[in-house]
């Protein structure tokens, strides 16, 4: 598809090719898997990916899964359109995204941006309720964009493309393109970054933010001491939650971050592997579902596992690896390196689920941003909006239906 012209929106369908599906089907049916080691348990994914888990969703994609069923599906639920933003510091770069408007009047804009390893599907269960909802409820026009490589999301040509230059283009569709000179914005993984970037650099633009993912660290001993000493006595003064978050994010540290350490070095390399095995893409991927998500309440389905994965696989995972790498490269001011380590003082609004790997203690939050906002829930995980949809929802529909939201979105700045 070719789009030329700055700031003008061409209309788009999702299409793979007849190609790539054969293709993909040939190397299924020749792909090697590893072996169990005999003492580890069924449901033991300690060493990764489950093999008979991995088999079973092999098999389906090449003899049961239906890609042009899906794929007739996003195209019915998606609004989609391509185009061409002048990007500073980068130069002109095509964004992929969705557009859905409510019927409603009394509407708020308001940007979701997914992660890794998502895509602009996380929206599809929320969209819905949040343009048309019940009585009086308050109403979304909803703006999903792809990262750009993620999914449909054209691929950088040069490097340097991380979180900031994606604040940058993002506020501009938003802004430039569409015209929404206000907005609100909603983010995890990837999108709880950029969004706050985004806010750094645009605050006359965002007005409110909402994330349930929140990866800051605790502020230097010597600034808050109090907070501090709040963490060496954790065990005493800290909530439950609190206790259980600072678990999630030391388990995360210890077992799972080894993907980021790859991805964030040498995102090509592991490129070569991923990108021509749909076996090791599937793998890499399905362990990411099984450890971020709360399984015990939420389990995809193996059509839902695939369609996801179609996503990286669609452009040969590579683009959706190196982001890291540009991402950890990025300097300054809005730099994800920059932008949890400051305080932001548009307001925020946190849904904390307890399977969720990054959401630290209140008084961390408190020291870089201004949280006015915070629900905690008994089931979630990493994967909000797919999971639990309801519920955030919910959230953003109290959250941004407030007093301070309402003031915020009226304010001069």
């Amino acid at each position: 598809m070719s789009v030329h012209e700055l700031n003008r929106p061409i209309p788009y369908q999702l299409h793979i090719s007849d190609d790539l599906l054969n293709l993909t089907k040939q190397k299924l049916q020749l792909a090697r898997f590893p072996d169990e080691q005999t003492d580890v348990g069924d449901d033991d994914w300690s060493q990764g990916a489950k093999v008979k888990v991995v088999k079973r969703l092999a098999e389906y994609w090449s003899h049961g899964y239906d890609w042009r069923a899906q794929e007739a599906r996003i195209n019915a639920e998606f609004n989609q359109f391509k185009v061409k933003i002048d990007i500073p510091g980068y130069g002109p770069q095509v964004l992929h995204y969705a557009h859905q408007t409510s019927p409603r009047s009394d509407v708020i804009p308001l940007l979701f941006v997914q992660g890794w390893p998502g895509s602009f599907l996380e929206a599809r269960k929320i969209i819905e309720p949040l343009t048309n909802p019940p009585d009086a409820t308050q109403a979304f026009h909803v703006i999903v964009p792809s990262i750009p490589g993620f999914g449909p999301g054209d691929a950088p040509e040069k490097s340097g493309f991380g979180p900031k230059l994606t604040a940058h283009g993002f506020t501009k569709l938003m802004v430039d393109v569409l015209g929404y000179k206000r907005f609100v914005t909603q983010g995890g993984d990837w999108g709880s970054m950029i969004t706050r970037s985004m806010a750094l650099m645009y605050p006359q633009n965002v007005r409110a933010c909402h994330h349930n993912f929140f990866p800051c660290r605790p502020p230097p001993w010597y600034k808050a001491p109090l907070t501090m000493g709040r963490l060496i006595l954790s065990p005493y003064l800290y909530t439950n939650r609190e206790i259980d978050s600072i678990k999630n994010m030391r388990y995360y540290g210890k077992e799972q971050d080894g993907y980021l350490r790859v991805q964030s070095t040498r995102p090509q390399s592991l490129g070569f592997g991923l990108g021509d095995s749909p076996i090791g893409l599937l793998g890499w991927l399905v362990e990411k579902f099984h450890e971020w998500m709360d399984v015990a309440h939420y389990e995809m389905s193996d059509d839902e596992v695939l369609t996801f994965v179609m996503m990286h696989w669609m452009q040969g995972a590579t683009p959706g690896l190196r982001y890291y790498k540009m991402a950890f490269a990025e300097e300054g001011e809005a730099s994800i390196k920059d932008s949890f380590n400051r305080y932001l003082n548009t307001p925020i609004g946190l849904s904390h689920f307890p399977r969720e790997i990054m959401m630290p203690p209140y008084d961390w939050v408190s020291w870089v941003a201004n949280e006015q906002f915070r629900r905690e829930h008994d089931k979630g995980g990493h994967f909000a909006a797919v999971e639990c949809p309801e519920l955030l929802v919910q959230d953003l529909r109290d959250w941004f239906s407030s007093e301070i939201v309402k003031e915020a979105m009226q304010s001069e700045i």
